[in-house]
């Protein structure tokens, strides 16, 4: 909604401020008492709220101003208030502010601050909109898609994860071979996990191999297998992992590490379909579908002589890529949440120091530290110690005096404009508001 709602008893008023909004192309509508303008709102036709704090002539109070106000936060908590007044104390308006308010000015206004401010309190409104939507989407199809497709009870709440399920669910029926990249603990084995589960061929195994860590000398027997004395100690017949994986899908991890000669043994069964075991000379055919996983950068590899490109053209019909938990940061406490136990919790400087740590271990280092708090916390509540990462929290108290001076810089720059100085800092109104509730920080204006 791009609508200005006027709240304004005084008809000359309300109209000035009518004909100066229409100047400016910007929607406007008036209420001329607060029943009207909570009608409105109910209504959903109030994208911001332009609202004077006197309605009882003789009265300057601001108290119906107050109570109106802050019956339209519990309606809307997100809506942008614009509160204007010639008779409220400064202190009245700062508090409500702090509840809240966008913003407030004094009557007489200044059109080009009015308007201007009007504009960016809708921009930030449509934006937030826009980003409620999305979320509100995102989360719609990312239950569908768990009502839909078995899920291996992955979680997850940001828009890069939701592509990565999405596509993993959407190759999954096919037989074409599926090259995951990723760091390492980012969750790579789960992607497969879902693409095997959702395949035709999901009553089949999944057999999980670490194709990096697997000797030269003993690669062979171990993708292939061997027959009984084909080798020192061998005694009985060893069945490999292509056989074992038959009518199924094979996972082979770690395939940047391979070395060249088991790229070149892999190569051929990859396509075939054919192999034999050591120390047989009857070929075998497997039906088996392919997904790997890797770390490293392949095609960097390649160019350095180390990874076979005919292999990559084989492996990577389809490429997935998983970011690394830094860069998903919506993630962090969801996960951490799935993680704990259930009779914990975490301590609001947990949740701060949680999400402010880089995560270099990805998830496997998340769920690593959230067993060892549970493990080692004295109560109930998790801390930043229990973590592991005081030093984060520490780090992090030591950026606010900085940020600190950053949101008042901005402020007094923009002459108290919550609105403006906010978009000066490239945050929304609200996270502004946040962050300076978090920090103590109070607006505050010399009385004109």
């Amino acid at each position: 909604m791009s609508r200005v709602v006027i709240v304004e008893d005084q008809p000359a008023v309300a109209n000035a401020l009518r004909v100066l909004f229409e100047l400016h192309d910007i929607e406007s509508a008036v209420a001329s008492d607060a029943h009207a303008a909570m009608r409105m709102v109910e209504r959903g036709d109030a994208g911001v709220v332009l609202q004077d704090m006197n309605f009882t002539p003789g009265v300057t109070s601001g108290e119906e101003g107050i109570a109106l106000f802050r019956q339209l936060r519990a309606l809307d908590p997100d809506l942008p208030i614009l509160l204007m007044t010639a008779w409220t104390s400064l202190q009245t308006a700062v508090q409500l502010v702090k509840e809240g308010a966008s913003d407030y000015l004094a009557k007489p206004w200044e059109d080009e601050k009015l308007v201007a401010t009007v504009r960016a309190l809708l921009r930030a409104r449509q934006q937030r909109d826009a980003e409620e939507r999305e979320r509100s989407e995102r989360a719609r199809s990312r239950e569908s898609l768990a009502r839909q497709h078995d899920l291996r009870g992955i979680v997850y709440e940001s828009a890069a994860m939701h592509r990565v399920a999405s596509l993993a669910i959407r190759i999954a029926p096919s037989d074409v071979p599926v090259l995951i990249t990723g760091p390492n603990g980012a969750g790579k084995e789960k992607i497969a996990e879902i693409v095997h589960a959702n395949s035709r061929r999901r009553q089949k195994p999944l057999v999980n191999v670490n194709a990096g860590a697997i000797p030269d000398e003993l690669l062979e027997s171990e993708l292939f297998g061997a027959e009984p004395g084909a080798f020192t100690g061998s005694t009985r017949l060893r069945m490999g992992r292509f056989e074992a994986a038959h009518g199924g899908t094979i996972f082979l991890d770690e395939i940047g590490n391979l070395s060249p000669a088991g790229q070149m043994k892999l190569l051929r069964v990859l396509q075939t379909g054919e192999f034999e075991r050591l120390g047989s000379s009857e070929t075998r055919r497997v039906d088996v579908r392919v997904l790997c996983a890797t770390n490293a950068d392949l095609h960097a590899a390649i160019a350095r002589g180390a990874f076979r490109q005919d292999l990559y053209f084989r492996i990577a019909v389809v490429e997935i890529a998983v970011p690394p938990l830094r860069e998903r940061r919506e993630d962090v406490l969801p996960l951490a949440l799935e993680f704990l136990d259930r009779s914990k919790t975490l301590s609001d400087a947990a949740r701060d120091a949680l999400f402010a740590y880089e995560w270099p271990g990805n998830v496997r280092e998340l769920q690593n530290r959230i067993q060892r708090a549970c493990a080692v916390s004295a109560g109930d509540v998790i801390t930043p110690e229990d973590l592991g990462l005081a030093a984060t929290a520490a780090a992090r108290a030591e950026e606010i005096p900085l940020e600190r001076q950053q949101i008042e810089t901005a402020l007094l720059n923009a002459n108290g404009s919550v609105s403006r100085a906010a978009e000066a800092l490239g945050l929304s109104r609200q996270a502004l508001y946040r962050r300076m509730e978090k920090l103590g920080i109070v607006l505050e204006r010399k009385p004109r």
